[in-house]
């Protein structure tokens, strides 16, 4: 499993978040963290360009495998219905699984048509950045369900 996004985690407290789950879940499978390509010294007029540069650098990683797009406009699902999804994946044809989360702007079109699944976290919105280990906390939680372990609430 691998998990792609724009820039590495500025905010010290959240990559030592992101460092935890990513570690717990390491004990349970593979799972990677890819940054790829930030648009960087770009005013926010140029929101286009932000975002087809950042697109780029994703879409370089997207070429095969299972594809889950985090979006705002995705399909909402329970913990434990995650968890279901989750499984499902592992136990069907898909040898790689990619987690793309966007950066400050969201996700270009093009990104967003390469998925195979949208999902959306919450209807509330997130900073990118807390994005990141809200999806690493439920990929923990979701591997913790599956492999029957407690999960500490």
């Amino acid at each position: 499993m691998n998990l792609f996004w724009p820039g590495k985690t500025r905010n010290k407290w959240i990559r030592g978040l992101e460092d935890e789950y990513l570690n717990k879940i390491r004990r349970m499978g593979h799972c990677s963290i890819v940054p790829t390509r930030e648009a960087r010294g770009l005013s926010e007029k140029e929101k286009g360009r932000i975002l087809s540069t950042e697109a780029e650098g994703l879409l370089n990683h997207l070429d095969m495998g299972y594809v889950v797009c985090l979006s705002d406009k995705g399909r909402s699902m329970t913990s434990a219905g995650f968890a279901e999804f989750i499984k499902q994946l592992h136990i069907g044809p898909h040898s790689c699984v990619s987690f793309v989360i966007g950066g400050y702007h969201g996700l270009e079109d093009s990104v967003l048509l390469k998925a195979n699944t949208r999902l959306s976290l919450s209807k509330m919105t997130f900073s990118h950045e807390m994005t990141r280990v809200m999806l690493l906390e439920q990929l923990y939680r979701s591997f913790s369900l599956i492999q029957g372990r407690k999960y500490a609430k």
